[in-house]
């Protein structure tokens, strides 16, 4: 039977000022190097024979019922506004729904589009795969998330600062790719007809019942809000948290120079273009506040009295922190193996977490460790970690069960960036194996695996990663 897709295409049905209609510009000679065969069943789709996957999620045919789109928003870039921004290499093919979800089937890597920027529009095959293996270990540990559907490669060579390198496009799946941007894209034209509408669609897609602007604040600020303390439990630096990649569903989405702590710092920077540290580890909680203000300004003109919205956002945007604060404390609580929490136990998790940046202990490993009695062996100088430990021993003892708290919040296998590093590497000289590899490990990212223990370990010194880079 031949590949479907039950499309449905509502944001096709906006105004046209909120898209350009494009098709994918086809390439040279697609070959399909990964499929989620489960995230397919999820959607209802047929799959077909491996020749249509590799046409369709190309670009080189467009599948019935989709009606192909590049999206246009603005955005805050590390804190400089661009009033035009969009999508500059993707191309929104439509809308898939299952029950009452409908998700957006996106290829990334699709050639040129009005929104491009003076770019190529194309994607290599190291970012390709770098989102399609974070993305699904993500939502496997329980993020939410953006997901990989396929990886092809084009048979056409990219050029990026370093060469020719292997073009590939991903297909990437998410609840929508709306963005605080997309928002702010309207209210800098002061098109109040597009405001509206925008609002009215993101509230029937995802957030049916919210009536006015001051309640789908509250509602994203909350989504937000627990989006990032659950990044910051794994040790994820997201690294370019602009506002046109933050998105009204509440999801993680644009995984481009995202990496994984190893020895935990709080100030830790990977992104190659994040020079100042503007999306530290650290200050991923303050971003999120400063991109909920430029939502909440872009809200203030579907007010009646624009002088009271801003009052009554402004008390929202700053109830945020403690919004984050708590769920963080929870996060972290459960990593420390505390289901019930009392005022002192966020003392015990800052306490714990200063002595690992003290020891330059191992975020990941110190954190699943405590659950077998082997967290002090993550310290350079163990001792440091023995006074903690005895209060914090003190203090399981009222729980019920902190072993089983500790191991359902503490993953054993994260995509470490030297492991994705080699595997790019593999991949681009032919080898997809370890690719494969990481993608099976990750999927049961808190179960000990048989053969998988090197999958745990911090890199060599010789295979640290100093910088990643968003690929464009």
């Amino acid at each position: 039977m031949s590949l479907h897709i039950p499309f449905d295409n509502s944001y096709a049905r906006l105004p046209s000022r909120f898209y350009t209609r494009q098709s994918p510009v086809p390439v040279r000679e697609p070959e399909l190097v990964a499929f989620n065969d489960g995230l397919a069943k999820e959607l209802g789709m047929r799959t077909g024979s491996e020749v249509e996957r590799a046409l369709v999620f190309s670009g080189n045919r467009v599948p019935d019922g989709a009606e192909p789109l590049a999206q246009v928003y603005a955005g805050h870039q590390f804190g400089g506004f661009s009033p035009q921004l969009g999508d500059g290499r993707a191309n929104l093919l439509g809308e898939a729904v299952v029950g009452d979800q409908r998700y957006d089937i996106q290829l990334k890597g699709s050639g040129p589009t009005p929104y491009s920027r003076m770019g190529d529009g194309r994607a290599w095959l190291g970012p390709v795969l770098r989102e399609y293996v974070v993305s699904e270990a993500m939502h496997a540990m329980g993020i939410p998330t953006s997901r990989a559907l396929a990886a092809t490669l084009t048979g056409e060579q990219v050029y990026r600062e370093t060469g020719a390198l292997p073009g590939a496009i991903l297909t990437r799946v998410a609840a929508s790719h709306i963005r605080v941007g997309t928002f702010q894209y309207f209210a800098a034209r002061r098109d109040l007809p597009a405001l509206e509408a925008l609002f009215a669609y993101v509230v029937e897609r995802h957030y049916p019942g919210i009536e006015s602007p001051e309640a789908l604040l509250d509602a994203v600020i909350d989504r937000q809000a627990k989006l990032i303390a659950q990044w910051m439990s794994v040790g994820f630096i997201h690294g370019v948290m602009n506002t046109d990649n933050t998105t009204l569903s509440g999801e993680t989405i644009d995984y481009g120079p995202c990496a994984f702590l190893d020895i935990y710092h709080p100030d830790t920077v990977f992104s190659s273009i994040d020079t100042h540290g503007r999306y530290a580890y650290s200050n991923q909680p303050n971003v999120i506040v400063w991109n909920m203000a430029q939502l909440a300004t872009s809200l203030v003109p579907l007010m009646p009295d624009q002088d009271k919205a801003v009052e009554v956002f402004t008390r929202s945007v700053h109830a945020m922190p403690d919004l984050i604060q708590a769920a963080w404390l929870r996060r972290f609580g459960r990593k420390i193996g505390l289901a019930q929490l009392s005022k002192t136990d966020e003392a015990l998790v800052t306490e714990l977490l200063q002595i690992m940046a003290d020891g330059r202990a191992d975020f990941t490993n110190t954190f699943r460790a405590l659950s077998d009695g082997r967290a002090r062996d993550q310290f350079l100088d163990p001792n440091i970690f023995d006074a903690w430990e005895t209060g914090w021993r003190t203090r399981i003892e009222q729980e019920e069960d902190p072993i089983s708290v500790m191991r359902s919040a503490n993953p054993a296998y994260i995509p470490r960036n030297h492991r994705i590093e080699q595997m790019i590497q593999a991949a681009v000289a032919g080898d997809f194996a370890p690719f494969e590899r990481l993608n099976t490990v990750l999927s049961k990212p808190f179960e000990g695996q048989e053969g998988a223990t090197d999958l745990t370990y911090p890199p060599e010194p010789s295979e640290v990663v100093q910088q990643t880079f968003c690929g464009t």
